[in-house]
């Protein structure tokens, strides 16, 4: 039976699982590239600020154009845009796979990047079209949820395994045949949007993506002690951040929305969420670099070793979903803000004291029930907490805010002196989130 003969049933199951898929591959590549580090740096003979640079040039270019990915969906419709997205990521993934130098190689992942903020809010748009009625939607985006967020699970084993059996150039091939399933998938009209008529502001966009870029890049030159570039990148991210206010106050649409500016609720909470990509990517960042480099495990073992890390995130996001229903989304993004902190402070005396992984694996673990119990809950409370007209736009705010916070992580926590003093600076970032989350009435 061909595709084009079965029921509409089964074609929106299929649709609904390509579109999920294509979420999994965007995050996969948040995380896969962490075990190959090593591999990559010996390879290309590059450096630890290669090595940041080769991992934030994605999530630069990701998060500052989810500001505005959700009205390029609205503007060109979007399953259109969803798809170039995914044939964008196939394509630059292969190309990555050959990339012969550092520099082409983050050029590509900017393009990655670009591709992934295509596909999120796009992703959200088909499935509410997919399913139009409230309880088969929440039942929809709860699967899209599942599949995608146990790429994050996935990432460091597949990682580790593909770069010993391959080398770190066979974790951007892995993608090339998720890709090509995803469009398979996703073919025919079931999920087809309407174009808008959406305007977009392109200068203020590409400002915010150059502040969000001059900032990372004056980070990771601090970190490599290179003052005059550090020096440099700093007054040029100050001159663009003064040229995004300008455009973002002539604007008719400005890029952040001006109501969720003003909600202290909803700065709260997105520094919770910038806080929680710092830490957590910052450590994916550093300590597979003191796995396999001081502990001599291998690219599989260390992906191994995140599992008290990364399971939490696909076991635990049930009972924080039935733990907010019941108590408010304020406790549990309070306890996780706590476990984190514990977990990085843990992590550090364990690294400090050169104790064994047990130590080690205690502090991934609190981390990880730290990152499994904020995250749920958090998408609730910035939403709760913003004015009615803007939920929409808080959440895309808040993934944006989340991937700045994922690209500073390692930028700083990379340019830290010692992987002990990078875990006592993401718990310290997590704990002064914390205070001021729960300083802040929400709403």
């Amino acid at each position: 039976m061909t595709f084009a003969r079965t029921t509409p049933a089964t074609r929106r199951t299929a649709a609904l699982v390509g579109i999920s898929f294509g979420y999994f591959m965007v995050l996969l590549d948040m995380t896969v590239l962490s075990v190959a580090e090593p591999d990559l740096a010996a390879s290309l003979r590059t450096s630890m600020a290669g090595l940041q640079w080769a991992t934030t040039g994605y999530t630069v270019v990701f998060g500052a154009l989810l500001l505005s990915a959700g009205a390029v969906a609205d503007r060109y419709g979007a399953h259109r845009v969803f798809r170039a997205g995914v044939l964008t990521f196939g394509l630059g993934s292969l190309l990555s796979a050959l990339a012969p130098t550092p520099a082409v190689l983050v050029g590509l992942r900017a393009v990655l990047g670009a591709a992934g903020a295509a596909c999120v809010p796009a992703s959200m748009a088909m499935i509410a079209r997919l399913y139009p009625e409230p309880a088969a939607r929440g039942r929809a985006v709860a699967t899209w949820a599942a599949i995608s967020g146990a790429a994050v699970a996935a990432g460091p084993l597949i990682g580790g395994v593909l770069v010993d059996w391959a080398g770190w150039r066979a974790i951007f091939l892995v993608n090339v045949p998720i890709a090509l399933l995803v469009l398979a998938l996703t073919l025919g009209r079931a999920a087809d949007t309407p174009r808008g008529d959406r305007r977009i502001d392109w200068r203020a966009q590409a400002a915010a993506c150059a502040v969000l870029a001059l900032l990372t890049d004056a980070l990771v030159a601090a970190g490599a002690r290179a003052w005059l570039h550090a020096a440099g990148s700093g007054i040029a991210t100050v001159l663009a951040a003064v040229v995004f206010a300008v455009l973002e106050r002539r604007s008719d649409t400005p890029v952040l929305n001006p109501a969720l500016l003003g909600s202290r609720g909803v700065l709260a909470g997105l520094a919770v969420g910038a806080a929680v990509n710092f830490a957590l990517n910052g450590t994916l960042f550093v300590l597979p670099l003191l796995f396999q480099q001081d502990l001599r495990l291998g690219a599989a073992a260390t992906g191994l070793a995140f599992l008290p890390l990364t399971l939490p995130f696909v076991l635990n996001p049930p009972l924080v979903g039935r733990l907010a229903a019941r108590v408010g989304p304020r406790p549990p993004i309070l306890l996780g803000l706590t476990l984190l902190a514990a977990g990085g402070v843990a992590l550090g005396a364990a690294i400090q004291a050169e104790a064994g992984y047990l130590w080690l694996a205690i502090g991934l673990l609190g981390c990880g029930l730290g990152v499994s119990f904020v995250l749920p809950a958090l998408v609730s409370a910035v939403i709760g907490a913003a004015p009615a007209q803007a939920a929409g736009a808080a959440g895309g705010l808040l993934n944006a805010v989340r991937q700045a916070g994922a690209t500073l992580g390692v930028a700083v926590m990379g340019g830290v002196a010692g992987p002990a003093a990078a875990m006592v600076l993401a718990a310290v970032v997590c704990a002064a989130a914390g205070i001021w989350f729960a300083a802040t009435p929400q709403r």
